[in-house]
């Protein structure tokens, strides 16, 4: 009976070992055996492995692309025009025992920083470069720019362990101040624009109602002096009626035109008048005889 006490204890103790003894790594990582924080064995391969218990320990690390969102930057292009930019990288571990020595026990998130703070100096250069304009960074050269920014970024990030596999610019706009002086430039622009269209709308009116003026004058004056000569010659024909009539018969002409006198003058609401009996005003109404 003491014999199975003993054993007990001793059994539990070996399967511990055993167990702290084997380790697994998936197909999505890589392992690290560090005996006392040294490097004792990389495990690239998924599989059961076996370490040093209590003596050794393993550290995981993702075989996997992972990816990372830089900081927005500023950047000035040769035209001088600032832009805020960020850039959405792609990347993988592909040493681990640079990545390790590099890194120490910081993992991905000292990791992350590292790698930005490789790629935010590679972005500024690159975009800061001669011959690249604001104009060049949103053209369809942008492709060409970023294959740069990822070369360069790949030579500096595998001294630390890391390959870089890709780098694309997300967003690229005017910083805030900027783009409020864009804005109020851009609507200055506008309202000269729309002032000059206003001055040479109404140079255009001008002219139209000065042409439809000058048209509407020379049309009156035509169609006056058209009326004038009508009438002149209206004129002309009822006198040369008058005086044919006149010939063919004085006594009745004179007999019509005291007619119409007596007409116009005893006409009421006229003025009064005093007139002598035998004024001749009256010759065709004082007797029945013929006038003298």
């Amino acid at each position: 009976m003491s014999r199975i006490a003993f054993l007990i204890p001793v059994g539990v103790l070996a399967v511990a070992v055993a167990f702290s003894s084997l380790f697994i790594v998936d197909e999505r990582q890589k392992a690290l055996v560090l005996q006392f924080g040294q490097i004792r064995q990389v495990i690239e391969e998924p599989g059961l492995n076996v370490k040093v218990p209590f003596i050794q320990e393993v550290v995981y690390y993702d075989d996997r692309i992972l990816s990372l969102d830089t900081q927005p930057i500023e950047v000035t292009p040769s035209d001088d025009r600032r832009l805020v930019v960020d850039a959405f990288a792609r990347y993988r571990i592909s040493d681990v025992v640079a990545f390790r020595q590099a890194i120490g026990a910081g993992g991905l998130r000292a990791a992350e920083a590292q790698l930005q703070d490789i790629l935010n100096p590679q972005i500024r250069a690159v975009l800061g470069a001669d011959g690249v304009t604001s104009n060049t960074i949103l053209s369809s050269e942008r492709a060409s720019l970023m294959a740069r920014i990822t070369e360069q970024a790949r030579n500096l990030a595998d001294r630390v362990g890391l390959e870089v596999l890709d780098v694309r610019l997300k967003r690229t706009e005017l910083p805030q101040q900027n783009l409020e002086a864009t804005f109020a430039r851009m609507e200055a622009e506008r309202q000269r624009e729309a002032t000059d269209e206003r001055a040479r709308g109404a140079e255009a009116a001008q002219r139209v109602r000065a042409q439809a003026d000058r048209t509407v004058v020379e049309t009156v004056s035509e169609a006056t002096r058209e009326a004038e000569i009508i009438r002149g010659e209206a004129d002309g024909e009822r006198n040369r009626i008058f005086a044919e009539a006149f010939s063919q018969d004085t006594e009745f002409f004179e007999f019509y035109r005291s007619m119409n006198a007596y007409s116009q003058a005893l006409r009421t609401g006229n003025s009064t008048f005093l007139l002598a009996p035998d004024s001749e005003f009256f010759d065709y109404l004082g007797s029945s005889q013929s006038p003298r």
